[in-house]
């Protein structure tokens, strides 16, 4: 298809994920029978007296005797927290994974001319490239357990088995997640390879869908603290009768959040510009503009022109990309949102 820059805008435009994980369940086991027994895991409200850390005014610093009044106030706090059994090693996270096609039609579009022009160009990509390479990166994230967060650290094994639930289907892949490097996806693994093949055929659409059940097993250390996902709460006012942390649950038993999950699993962009001022810091989540929260940085900039949507207009009104910008391109579409350009000058 030859480029051209006159094709209407979308000023209403949007796509539905088509990676759709399930939040996460937290069990507690021993690693010899993790297969046989687990048993939820519980939130723990906590009630500690901590000390005064933060960062003091230059008052306070320069005088001793208002220093060690202010060190003398109690800094009450009340938590939640979340522990293995005193029997239990080994923490159990269960979720499912939904992989759905249709990437090439956009959910909602208010231009026809440019919904025809970005079909024409996704169904290019995938007949060119099949998904194979997202599906390879997905899969290696769920082989390598990426989505356990915190709990992946420290822990002596980590298993990962992955199945296919669809009637008549029986397919199950078990992983140890330590052998993977978290920094590439370069291997040659048969079972990451026969995932991803199940994969790519849902998101090109081959088959209808793929529905997997993940059960990550991790053997952190008997009665060890785990990390289910910490909520956000917006108003926590001034009384210190409020917890100072809540964690998630789901119907009393500790959870994690579906878009944490999902988070880690779409940690496959690997291709964002690298320089000085953007080290290469290994996979970084498919966003935009490459947000990084917890470092403050954004890695594809529309300066550098690496940006999304500088490179998404390019792509769907026909013009070139490299092979590399294309598997970014489609992988934000396969994370979804709303992408409308904006109708004012």
């Amino acid at each position: 298809m030859a480029k051209t820059d006159k094709i209407a805008a979308a000023t209403v435009l949007a796509f539905e994920k088509k990676l759709v994980p399930s939040d996460g369940r937290l069990y507690g086991a021993q690693w010899d029978k993790r297969h046989e027994a687990a048993e939820p895991l519980k939130l723990q409200e906590k009630s500690v007296r901590g000390t005064i850390s933060n960062r003091l005014k230059k008052a306070l610093q320069d005088d001793p005797a208002k220093l060690d009044a202010e060190v003398e106030k109690p800094n009450l706090q009340t938590v939640d927290s979340c522990a293995l059994g005193s029997e239990q090693d080994t923490l159990k996270l269960s979720f499912s994974l939904k992989v759905l096609s249709g990437v090439e039609k956009p959910s909602a579009c208010n231009s026809a001319e440019f919904a025809a022009s970005y079909q024409q160009a996704a169904n290019g990509y995938i007949q060119a490239e099949g998904f194979k390479e997202l599906a390879k990166r997905y899969a290696t994230n769920l082989a390598n357990a990426r989505f356990l967060w915190r709990n992946r650290v420290g822990a002596e094994r980590i298993e990962v088995v992955v199945s296919v639930r669809k009637e008549g289907q029986q397919t199950a892949w078990t992983f140890d997640a330590k052998a993977f490097n978290l920094k590439d996806f370069d291997h040659n693994h048969s079972d990451v390879a026969a995932l991803a093949d199940k994969t790519a055929a849902a998101l090109s659409g081959q088959s209808e869908f793929l529905l997997l059940t993940v059960d990550a097993y991790a053997q952190v250390g008997q009665a060890q603290d785990v990390y289910p996902s910490e909520e956000l709460v917006l108003d926590k006012g001034n009384s210190k009768s409020k917890k100072s942390k809540i964690l998630y649950h789901i119907d009393g038993q500790a959870g994690m959040h579906s878009q944490k999950i999902g988070n880690a699993l779409r940690s496959i962009d690997t291709w964002y510009p690298v320089d000085e001022d953007n080290p290469f810091i290994g996979p970084i989540a498919v966003e935009p503009y490459g947000a990084v929260t917890n470092l403050g940085k954004a890695f594809r900039t529309p300066k550098a022109k690496a940006d999304f949507y500088t490179l998404f207009d390019r792509f769907a009104r026909g013009g070139e990309l490299s092979q590399t910008e294309q598997h970014y391109v489609m992988a934000v579409l396969v994370r979804g949102g709303v992408f409308g350009e904006s109708g004012k000058d």
